[in-house]
């Protein structure tokens, strides 16, 4: 249990790298959070930032979940962790991504969590092949939804919520665990809770959209 304890902590500690805060005040010498949406993520910080330094945060952001659940999960997993290996993994992913949400070097108010997930997605699907059928349906929402929208929060809402639909229908199908179902379902949750003031934004018609 102590070590799975330092594998959460050290996970979380990965996500919560804020690295389009970071990147802002060493490049830029602004505050991201006191710009746009006054968020931490890719996508304040495309807006704030410009795209070069937008789309670095956007791979910084989603390097440190794919991390998570590869390099940090093996290594663990080689100590002789003693718990279900695709649950460790599971866990590790969503505490990156809880360190992202709520990053403790900013007072725990971070991004939003959609990067981040992207990464755990794409590193677990290295291990298990249902996933990376998931990331694809996943992706394709999103895109989808950005190219008729341009609206990025709603494009992330419904990609996010397409995640454990997905999940569940290959659950019935006898293609995923329960334990998989329940990790993204929380992935899910994290993303909406960070997206409420989206959705009060999006519900009023004043949600700001993207040049594409």
């Amino acid at each position: 249990m102590i070590k799975i304890g330092f594998a959460v902590i050290i996970s979380y500690l990965m996500g919560s790298i804020p690295f389009g805060y970071i990147l802002g005040e060493i490049i830029k010498g602004i505050d991201i959070r006191k710009h746009g949406s006054g968020n931490i993520g890719a996508t304040n910080a495309l807006r704030t930032l410009g795209k070069k330094l937008g789309i670095t945060v956007l791979i910084f952001d989603t390097l440190k979940g794919l991390v998570c659940v590869t390099f940090i999960a093996h290594y663990f997993l080689n100590k002789g962790v003693v718990i279900d290996n695709n649950l460790f993994i599971y866990i590790l992913g969503l505490a990156s991504i809880a360190g992202h949400n709520w990053t403790i070097f900013l007072g725990f108010k971070g991004g939003k969590g959609v990067a981040t997930t992207l990464g755990v997605l794409l590193g677990i699907s290295f291990y298990l092949p249902e996933f990376r059928i998931a990331l694809l349906i996943l992706t394709c929402v999103w895109i989808l939804v950005a190219l008729f929208t341009r609206v990025v929060s709603l494009s992330s809402l419904i990609a996010s919520s397409s995640l454990p639909v997905t999940f569940f229908i290959f659950y019935i199908l006898g293609r995923m665990s329960i334990n998989a179902v329940f990790f993204a379902l929380l992935a899910c949750l994290f993303i909406i809770i960070r997206h409420k003031d989206n959705i009060r934004n999006l519900i009023k018609g004043k949600e700001g959209k993207l040049n594409f």
